[in-house]
C-alpha cells in the first residue's frame, strides 16, 4: 500500500528530544542500526565503521555552509534579520526578510545591502558590489550561522565548526546535510582502510528541504528546485559496485536525492564539462519510488510531516520506520539536526 495522506507521516516528538546543542564530540552520538525487516540495535556512531563493508561505496554531500543569516538596520532604525538564499546573477542573490521592504540596511560600517521588495538583495563594500569569494570572506566575518527555527537559542561561534561537515568543501547550502555532521576524520579514514570506496557529490541543501508539507495529500506538495553537482563516472561506479555484490551506502536524504535524481534522469542539466555536470532537481521522493542506487542510507530523526521522512519511508516502509521512531523516542534519542543518527539497511 502506498500512503499518499500527509497525516500518515505524523508522529509525536516531545520537545524536550529536539537537540539544541551538538553532542560534546561528534562520534559521541548515538547510531540506531534500522533493518527493513523491522529489527533494530542501539549501538554509538563510532560503531557505524562496523556496518560499512568492504568492497562498498560510500557517497557523502560535501556542500559547505555559510553564515548566511545577516542583521542589519534599516534606515528608519529598525532592526532587520536576513537570509541569503542563493545567487541569482552576477550581482544580486535571493534573499528571505520580513514583508516586501525595499532599501539599504546597513550591516556593519563597510558592509550593506540594498534590498527590493524583500526578496532580492545587492551587496556592497566601499560602494563595490561584492559577490562570490568576496562576498563569502564578508559572511564570514558578519553572518551567523542558519540554524533551523527549532533549534531555539541563537547561533554561536561554536556553530559555525559543528553546524559543518568535517568534509565540507563547496559552498552553497543554507543549511547543513546533517546527517554527515557526526563523522571524523578518524572514522572516515578507518572506514577507507577497510577496503571501501568513498566518494563526494554536491548538493546545495536550500529551503525547500526543510519546508513542511502543508497539502493534505504527498502529490499536491512541490519540492523546490536545488542544486547539485556529479562526477558522471559516479553512475558507473555505483553499477559496477551493485554488480559485484557490493553496496551503495549514502549519508544523508540530500545525497540520495541527488544521486538518485541523475541515476533517473529526473534533473535539470545546467553545465557539463569534462563529465562533470551541474544540474538542479525538485524530485520528492515518495513511497513507490524505485531506489537505482541506494541499498543503505545514513541519516538523522526527522520532524513529523516533511519531505525527508516521507524519503526514509519510502527507502524502508513507512511501519518500520515509525515503529522504529516510536522506539527512539521511547530511548530518549536526541533528534532533528543535532540529534542522532539512523543507519538503515
Amino acid at each position: 500500500m502506498n500512503y499518499m495522506k500527509t497525516v500518515d507521516y505524523t508522529y509525536d516528538l516531545p520537545t524536550e528530544l529536539i537537540a539544541q546543542q551538538p553532542s560534546q564530540q561528534r562520534e559521541d552520538s548515538r547510531l540506531m542500526v534500522l533493518s527493513k525487516d523491522g529489527g533494530f540495535k542501539h549501538q554509538r556512531f563510532v560503531n557505524v565503521v562496523d556496518y560499512i563493508h568492504p568492497g562498498d561505496l560510500l557517497i557523502l554531500n560535501d556542500s559547505k555552509v555559510l553564515p548566511v543569516k545577516l542583521t542589519g538596520t534599516e534606515g528608519a532604525g529598525k532592526v532587520r534579520d536576513i537570509l541569503i538564499v542563493r545567487q541569482l546573477d552576477d550581482r544580486s542573490y535571493q534573499i528571505l526578510t520580513k514583508g516586501r521592504y525595499t532599501g539599504r540596511i546597513l550591516i556593519s560600517d563597510d558592509f550593506y545591502v540594498e534590498v527590493s521588495s524583500g526578496s532580492k538583495g545587492v551587496f556592497y563594500s566601499k560602494g563595490s558590489v561584492l559577490h562570490g569569494a568576496d562576498l563569502n570572506d564578508k559572511l564570514w566575518e558578519s553572518g551567523h550561522m542558519p540554524l533551523p527555527p527549532y533549534i531555539e537559542r541563537p547561533s554561536s561561534d561554536t556553530d559555525k565548526e559543528r553546524y559543518q561537515t568535517v568534509y565540507a568543501r563547496h559552498c552553497g547550502s543554507i543549511a547543513a546535510p546533517t546527517a554527515g555532521l557526526h563523522f571524523t576524520h578518524d572514522i572516515l579514514e578507518a572506514i577507507k582502510n577497510k577496503g571501501v570506496t568513498i566518494k563526494t557529490i554536491t548538493l546545495h541543501v536550500g529551503t525547500g528541504t526543510f519546508r513542511p508539507i502543508t497539502s493534505d495529500e504527498l502529490p499536491g506538495h512541490k519540492m523546490e528546485e536545488e542544486c547539485f553537482e556529479i562526477d558522471t563516472h559516479l553512475g558507473e561506479l555505483i553499477q559496477t559496485v551493485k554488480a559485484s555484490g557490493n553496496r551503495v551506502v549514502v549519508v544523508g536524504t540530500t545525497s540520495t536525492r541527488a544521486v538518485e535524481a541523475y541515476m533517473s534522469g529526473r534533473y535539470k542539466l545546467t553545465e557539463y564539462v569534462n563529465g562533470h555536470i551541474k544540474a538542479t532537481t525538485d524530485l520528492f521522493i515518495t513511497p513507490g519510488f524505485r531506489f537505482k542506487a541506494v541499498d543503505v542510507l545514513l541519516t538523522n530523526l526527522h520532524m513529523p510531516r516533511c519531505t525527508p521522512l516521507v524519503l526514509v519511508c519510502a527507502f524502508a516502509g513507512r511501519q518500520c520506520i515509525l515503529n522504529a521512531y516510536k522506539e527512539a523516542v521511547a530511548k530518549e534519542y536526541r533528534f532533528l539536526s543535532y540529534g542522532d543518527a539512523m543507519l538503515i539497511t
